[in-house]
C-alpha cells in the first residue's frame, strides 16, 4: 500500500464521490481510479462500490478506512516532530477537553503551553464521548480529557483518571423545585438531557433505573452544553451537572443544585483518553502533563 492510494481512498470517503475526490487532489478520475483499484489488487479484496447514492465501502473498506487514517495520522506526527527537532515550525497538537474543565483548568494550561510552545500550533474541540472515541482511534486528535467509564473504552484505548466528577439535578435559582427531596418530586419536571453513549446523564439514567428510582418522564435531548446551560438559566429546565461547574462564580451564576436529593448518584472519572499504540509527540505530551499538574490534587 502506497501513501497516495490511501490518501486517495481517504479522499473518497471524505468527498462521497469519485468525481469530487479527484477534485480535490487534483487528479483525473481516471488517475484516482487506477490508485483505488491498485490498492483493492494489493488487498486482495473490493473495498468500495459505486452507487446512485455516491460510493459506498465494503466491511473490508470500513476497516481499511479507519486504518489508513491512523497510518497518515501517524507519518504526520513524525514529520511534525522531526520538522521541531530540526527548528522548524512547532507540531499540530489537537486535543479534546470536556466543558468540565473549560472554566478553570484550561485557560491556565492555555497559557503555560504558550510560554513553553510559542511555535506549537494548537487545536481544541469539546465534545462528549462518544463524539471524541473516532478521532481518536483514527488519529485526528492526540488525546482527549473527559468523563469516562474505561470499561465502555474500546480495547485500542487507554484511560488515565485524574479526577471524581461528581454531579447533581440543577436548575435557576429560585427554581421551585430546589428543595426537593425525593427523586419523586423530579419525575414530572421538564429535563434538558445529553444522552449521548457515555454520558453523565445516560448514566445518570441507568443508574435510576438500578435503584428502582422514577426516571423523568418529559426529557429533551440535548448534545450543546451551551444550550442546556441556557435552558437550565432561563427556564424550569432541570439539568444534571457537575458540582465543579455549578461552584465555578462566573459559570453557577443564576443556577443552584438540587443538594436535598437523596441519595445522590455516585461519581464518574474523568481523564486523559489515548491510543495505546500511539506514544504522544513532544509538545502533544507536554500539554498532557500541565493538565495533569493543574489537577493533581
Amino acid at each position: 500500500m502506497r501513501q497516495h492510494q490511501l490518501r486517495a481512498f481517504i479522499q473518497v470517503a471524505e468527498s462521497g464521490t469519485i468525481r469530487a475526490a479527484a477534485r480535490q487532489l487534483h487528479l483525473s478520475q481516471s488517475a484516482l481510479t487506477k490508485a483505488l483499484r491498485e490498492l483493492e489488487e494489493d488487498v486482495g479484496t473490493e473495498l468500495l462500490v459505486r452507487s446512485y447514492k455516491g460510493v459506498e465501502f465494503t466491511a473490508a473498506g470500513r476497516v481499511l478506512l479507519t486504518n489508513a487514517r491512523l497510518a497518515l495520522a501517524s507519518l504526520e506526527k513524525a514529520r511534525d516532530e522531526i520538522r521541531t527537532l530540526q527548528g522548524g515550525a512547532g507540531a499540530l497538537v489537537a486535543a479534546a477537553v470536556t466543558p468540565l474543565l473549560a472554566m478553570d483548568v484550561l485557560p491556565r494550561v492555555w497559557q503555560a503551553f504558550n510560554t513553553r510552545q510559542p511555535d506549537a500550533r494548537l487545536s481544541l474541540s469539546e465534545g462528549f464521548l462518544a463524539e471524541l472515541i473516532p478521532g481518536l482511534t483514527e488519529g485526528r486528535l492526540d488525546f482527549a480529557i473527559a468523563i469516562a467509564n474505561p470499561a465502555d473504552l474500546p480495547h485500542e484505548l487507554m484511560f488515565e483518571p485524574l479526577l471524581e466528577v461528581s454531579a447533581v439535578p440543577a436548575g435557576r435559582a429560585g427554581h421551585p423545585l430546589a428543595g426537593a427531596t425525593r427523586w419523586h418530586d423530579l419525575q414530572d419536571a421538564p429535563w434538558t438531557l445529553n444522552l449521548s453513549p457515555g454520558s453523565q446523564s445516560e448514566t445518570l439514567l441507568e443508574w435510576l433505573r438500578a435503584s428502582a428510582l422514577p426516571v423523568p418522564r418529559h426529557i429533551t435531548r440535548c448534545t450543546s452544553p451551551t444550550l442546556m446551560t441556557e435552558l437550565m438559566r432561563r427556564t424550569d429546565a432541570i439539568g444534571f451537572c457537575p458540582t465543579r461547574l455549578l461552584a465555578d462564580p462566573m459559570y453557577g451564576t443564576g443556577m443552584q443544585a438540587f443538594t436535598s436529593l437523596s441519595p445522590l448518584p455516585p461519581p464518574m472519572q474523568a481523564g486523559i483518553i489515548r491510543l495505546r499504540a500511539m506514544p504522544l509527540g513532544t509538545s502533544a505530551r507536554l500539554l498532557a502533563e500541565l493538565f495533569i499538574r493543574q489537577l493533581a490534587p
